[in-house]
């Protein structure tokens, strides 16, 4: 695990952005967040199979993988935490190959979703699940996108400040959870 301190990022992301990230490293992220769960991750993916365009344009974005609650008086929206995203898994690479630089979720990605990202240039960062309280009050502004009939699960434009979360895959193989068991191991 890194000892770097934190790192501050600012959305969008290039490849020079995310190069040097290493699995374990702590970030904050500020400006453009996408939300988007499985519902609307499938409805993209149908758009881009009848060749239509995406709701926004994927090129150095990162998605986070939320179902925010509804907002209360004065806030731009509700408790926002980590969706699972394996969920998302099927629909990923679509997204990576068209310049996703970042993905914000709960959980391990699977082999192919990780082989995209190496490939084509993209970060998996975790979030800490049972925050949603605090994570909502990284979210100056929330924005409906596309696909409102999903309800929470609509794609919503977020602006953030200091969003924190942590490098589970980097492009450089390495992951988080795999560094995680190895060293729980060797301390057994």
């Amino acid at each position: 695990m890194s000892g770097r301190g934190r790192i501050r990022l600012r959305t969008p992301l290039s490849p020079e952005d995310i190069r040097p990230l290493r699995s374990g490293d702590l970030v904050l992220i500020g400006g453009v967040l996408y939300t988007a769960r499985d519902a609307a991750h499938a409805r993209m993916a149908e758009a881009l199979a009848a060749g239509e365009p995406l709701p926004f344009d994927p090129e150095g974005q990162v998605i986070y993988f939320v179902g925010p609650a509804p907002a209360r008086p004065g806030r731009p929206i509700g408790p926002a935490g980590p969706t699972t995203a394996s969920r998302m898994d099927p629909y990923s690479p679509l997204l990576i190959e068209r310049g996703l630089r970042g993905m914000i979720g709960k959980g391990r990605r699977s082999l192919e979703v990780r082989r995209a990202m190496r490939e084509h240039g993209c970060v998996y960062f975790g979030a800490v699940e049972g925050t949603a309280a605090l994570l909502a009050r990284r979210v100056k502004e929330a924005e409906l996108v596309a696909y409102e009939d999903l309800g929470p699960e609509a794609i919503r434009r977020l602006v953030v400040e200091d969003f924190p979360a942590v490098v589970i895959n980097d492009l450089h193989g390495g992951d988080l959870y795999e560094e995680g068991r190895a060293r729980w191991r060797r301390a057994g």
